[in-house]
């Protein structure tokens, strides 16, 4: 099914907004290299609440990127994996972490430039 995401009704569009959200992108990576249980990707992923993560991981095993995996023992442990269609949001996301490492120094010039160009002037 194709989509055109520029229609405000399209599911594309949902979808979009679900792999470009900070979280998504910050957890998808963190679960490049295998399983993590929830504990593991709050500390991979420094600043996301409890709550954040819970409803990202949630929305990202509903969208069917992630599974769930509860195994049956005390205390209870439950670990988070990509699924195939989360391993492949993982290579353009892995593009884009690198893109965005290699072209930092730039983006933080051109903000210093615009930030010093629209500072406002001294009383």
């Amino acid at each position: 099914m194709l989509g055109n995401p520029y229609d405000r009704d399209c599911p594309t569009r949902q979808l979009l907004d679900r792999i470009g959200d900070q979280w998504t992108v910050l957890i998808v990576g963190s679960l490049r290299d295998g399983p993590l249980r929830f504990t593991q990707i709050g500390k991979r992923v420094e600043g996301i609440s409890q709550k954040v993560l819970t409803q990202t991981l949630r929305s990202l095993v509903r969208d069917g990127i992630l599974t769930r995996t509860a195994y049956p023992v005390i205390p209870p442990r439950v670990e988070y994996e990509l699924t195939p269609l989360g391993r492949d949001l993982a290579e353009p996301l892995d593009m884009l972490d690198r893109w965005a490492r290699h072209h930092m120094t730039q983006v933080t010039a051109a903000r210093a430039a615009f930030d010093a160009e629209h500072a406002p002037a001294s009383a």
